[in-house]
């Protein structure tokens, strides 16, 4: 944008676009992490006596992570409180590529 708009048009245009971000991102999360809890109810498999296997720890790490993110996404969205401790997105951010990382993990 940056090439073609002043600074002006620039920062109108990025706060148009912000605009529709963060009402779209708040259910994004609600849905991955509902699609998530059910997969995880299909997946997760029993839990054998000598304990979870490692494919089962870090599905339940994912789901931690999520949970948290969905948690943020509901009160966001339908209660109007915003994150209680973690104010910017570099820390939802992070638990989304923390999320990947294990999901690539989690076939080794």
């Amino acid at each position: 944008m940056g090439e073609t708009l002043n600074e002006q048009e620039s920062k109108k245009a990025r706060e148009a676009i912000m605009k529709h971000v963060r009402n779209v991102v708040p259910y994004a999360l609600m849905v991955a992490v509902a699609s998530g809890l059910y997969l995880i109810s299909q997946i997760f498999g029993p839990i054998s006596e000598e304990g979870m296997s490692s494919f089962q720890i870090m599905l339940s790490i994912k789901a931690f992570l999520a949970s948290w993110l969905g948690v943020r996404g509901v009160n966001q969205k339908f209660f109007g409180i915003n994150p209680w401790v973690f104010k910017s997105h570099v820390f939802p951010f992070s638990l989304v590529i923390i999320i990947i990382l294990l999901s690539q993990f989690m076939y080794l």
